[in-house]
């Protein structure tokens, strides 16, 4: 079968959706994903995401599928700003460098991730006082599953982000722009956290 520009752009368009759904949630999935997560936080599902003990956090674990997108880039922002932090992987293998669309659109924000190397959250050495940050709901209740200790938190990133979006769509192999949207949601909501750690 011969591909061309054309047929790639129209089943892009067809499996992700048009271009302001691909811009601004990623793909179509990406939107129906954000939405089923809205419906199910108006319904007080992830309520104990929220009860976090501020006081208690010593360093923030920001966690997500790989460990070459979402979660380098907001380890990297909140240690910028000078608080305790790592990233790791949930599902992922180790020693993987940051994405090269991460690398190259954290850059335009400020970031450096070209010596990222993803740590596999097993590797990580979780202990007390740490902030299990989240990407996703189902990652969130998978960390209280593994990690149940009282001393060990575990919340949603997109719970404290602006706008809230409980679900924050993972960018891997997605558009330039969604890398943009994605990453501004974690600036607002790892912004959010540090005024309430460092408070």
């Amino acid at each position: 079968m011969i591909s061309s520009p054309l047929s790639s752009r129209l089943y892009q368009r067809a499996t992700n959706g048009p271009a302001f759904i691909q811009a601004r949630y990623g793909s179509a999935r990406g939107l129906v994903r954000l939405w089923l997560s809205q419906i199910a936080r108006r319904a007080g599902a992830y309520r104990v995401f929220e009860q976090v003990r501020w006081g208690e956090v010593r360093r923030l674990v920001f966690v997500c599928s790989g460990n070459i997108c979402r979660s380098p880039y907001a380890e990297h922002r909140a240690a910028l700003a000078g608080f305790p932090a790592i990233s790791v992987a949930l599902r992922g293998d180790a020693n993987q460098p940051a994405d090269p669309t991460a690398r190259a659109t954290a850059r335009l924000a400020g970031l450096d991730l070209e010596a990222h190397r993803s740590t596999r959250v097993v590797d990580a050495g979780i202990r007390r006082g740490d902030l299990l940050i989240a990407m996703e709901p189902w990652q969130a209740r998978e960390l209280r599953v593994c990690y149940p200790l009282q001393d060990v938190q575990v919340t949603l990133l997109g719970l404290w982000s602006y706008p809230q979006q409980p679900h924050l769509h993972d960018p891997f192999s997605l558009s330039e722009a969604y890398f943009r949207t994605c990453f501004r949601a974690i600036d607002s909501g790892v912004a959010a956290i540090l005024d309430r750690v460092k408070g």
